[in-house]
């Protein structure tokens, strides 16, 4: 067992115990008192209501879809050391961690020892100097290697964490900028956003397990072009239009959508556009009966959706609706 993911399970027990003592209340005290192998037992289940595997109604949690790809130690690692840099998600550093190394995983010059021909070594790819600095003027907080390496994963996404945020990232300052003086090239900026947008709209919980599946869906498309009247690749289609993407989306999910955007709004159920919540999907246009645009909700203020001719399938903000409707329901 993993110390850093025994360690968050104790933080998930305190944290239950203090919401649903009558729910937990034993297992925490067995956590505590109990013997080795009980200890373990109830790591792994609190482990599984960290990851979502324990509530198939909310679906799959930080673990479906494209964030499965994360390894269990690193997904925590990411979410804590971000949450150093207020203004940062976790998705970009998973972003990086994925473009740099595969979270580790790639078996190349300097990922576990030694140093590649630019002389950035570990999962994060620090150069030594640029490591040694950003440690000196952030400690890194407990867990990881003594002294600090820059072949250590905590150690590592930690100080990645913190050069992000000196270089621009802290309150969303100017991401770009950081992300851009962490490598000086535009096309490896725009590569960790694009990683980092798919890692983030896999992670969204959604109340039932129809609604998981559509965004799910929906997320796996992200980057493909705007084509008029497209069903996407498994239609023929290079890309999708936005009643498109909705009604592949639910279609996946076995949900059968009409197929432009005006007889999806009529077909409903609708819901107040004021208690959307995510897989719903949103509507706009000049008014209900010349509706133009749709797109599947992500969470209150963003959705995913194919814009326009020119513009691929990307999250948005919502903005102003005309309508929505829950094709999901609410089982």
């Amino acid at each position: 067992m993993n110390p850093l993911l025994a360690v968050r399970a104790a933080e998930i027990a305190r944290a239950q115990v203090r919401e649903h003592p009558g729910r937990w209340g034993c297992l925490a005290a067995l956590l505590v008192f109990g013997p080795p192998a009980v200890c373990l037992l109830i790591v792994v289940v609190l482990l599984a209501a960290l990851t979502g595997t324990g509530d198939t109604s909310s679906a799959a949690g930080p673990k479906s879809a494209a964030v499965g790809d994360i390894p269990d130690d690193y997904l925590i690692l990411y979410h804590q050391a971000a949450e150093t840099c207020p203004g940062l998600d976790w998705s970009i550093l998973a972003a990086i961690g994925k473009i740099e190394t595969d979270h580790g995983r790639a078996n190349l010059p300097g990922v576990h020892s030694g140093s590649n021909s630019a002389g950035a070594g570990g999962p994060m790819q620090f150069l030594q100097t640029t490591f040694d600095s950003v440690v000196a003027r952030h400690p890194i907080p407990p867990g990881g290697a003594h002294p600090p390496s820059r072949y250590n994963p905590h150690d590592a996404i930690f100080a990645a964490a913190a050069y992000l945020c000196d270089s621009g990232a802290r309150d969303g300052r100017d991401l770009h900028a950081a992300i851009f003086a962490y490598n000086h090239a535009e096309w490896y900026v725009k590569k960790v956003l694009a990683q980092a947008e798919r890692y983030s709209c896999s992670a969204v919980q959604a109340p039932n397990t129809a609604a998981q599946t559509a965004i799910r869906f929906a997320c796996d498309q992200l980057g493909l072009p705007y084509v008029w009247g497209g069903n996407g690749p498994a239609g023929g289609d290079r890309g999708f239009d936005c009643s498109g993407l909705t009604k592949a989306a639910y279609a996946a999910a076995g949900i059968a959508l009409p197929r432009n955007a005006q007889t999806q709004y009529i077909a409903g159920p609708r819901v107040d556009a004021g208690r959307i919540q995510p897989g719903d999907v949103v509507f706009f246009g000049t008014s209900t009966g010349h509706i133009t645009h749709v797109g599947l909700v992500l969470a209150t203020a963003s959705m995913i959706n194919a814009p326009d001719f020119g513009k691929p399938v990307r999250i948005d903000p919502i903005g102003r609706v005309l309508g929505a409707s829950r094709p999901a329901g609410t089982s």
